[in-house]
C-alpha cells in the first residue's frame, strides 16, 4: 500500500472526454419509483395537512402557493444547472433568478411557519413535507432528463 503523499500517475491523469464517459446512464426503476413516491407523498402530506388544518382559508393559499412556488423553482434551478453542465446556453438573468426564487420560496415558508399560530410539530410537518417535495421533485425531474437522453442516444 503507498503512503497518501505519493502520488501515482492514474491519480493525476485528468480524465479525457471520450464516448465512453460522456454517455448518459439511464435511471434505475427503483430510483425513478423511489423518486415518485418521495414526490407524491411530499406533496400528498403537505396538502392533507392543510385541508385538516384549523387556519383561515387565505392561510391555507398561501402555503399551497409557497408549494407550488416551490416545486416550480427548484425544477427551474435543476434545469438551468443541467443545461450548464451540458453546454447548453443559459443565461445569467434566468439563471439568478432560479436561485433566488427558490431561496424565496424556502424563506417565505420559514416566515409563515414563523409567525403561524400553531404547535411546533404541525411548523415541523409542513417543513418536512415541503423540503420532501422539492427535493424529490429534483430527483424526479433529473430522472426525466436522463431517460430522455438515453433514449435518443440509443435510438
Amino acid at each position: 500500500m503507498e503512503p497518501l503523499n505519493n502520488k501515482t500517475e492514474e491519480m493525476t491523469t485528468p480524465l479525457k472526454q471520450t464516448d465512453e464517459n460522456t454517455k448518459s446512464f439511464k435511471p434505475t426503476a427503483a430510483f425513478v419509483g423511489a423518486s415518485w413516491i418521495a414526490m407524491l407523498t411530499g406533496i400528498v402530506g403537505y396538502c392533507i395537512g392543510l385541508w385538516n388544518a384549523t387556519m383561515e382559508l387565505n392561510e391555507k393559499g398561501y402555503y399551497f402557493v409557497i408549494l407550488l412556488f416551490g416545486l416550480f423553482a427548484v425544477i427551474s434551478v435543476q434545469k438551468s444547472v443541467r443545461d450548464r453542465a451540458e453546454g447548453l446556453a443559459v443565461t445569467e438573468l434566468y439563471y439568478g433568478i432560479s436561485w433566488f426564487a427558490t431561496l424565496a420560496s424556502i424563506i417565505l415558508l420559514i416566515i409563515g411557519l414563523w409567525n403561524a399560530d400553531l404547535f411546533l410539530s404541525e411548523k415541523g410537518f409542513y417543513g418536512i413535507s415541503f423540503i420532501l417535495s422539492v427535493f424529490a421533485a429534483i430527483a424526479v425531474q433529473k430522472n426525466t432528463r436522463d431517460a430522455k437522453l438515453f433514449k435518443e442516444e440509443n435510438i
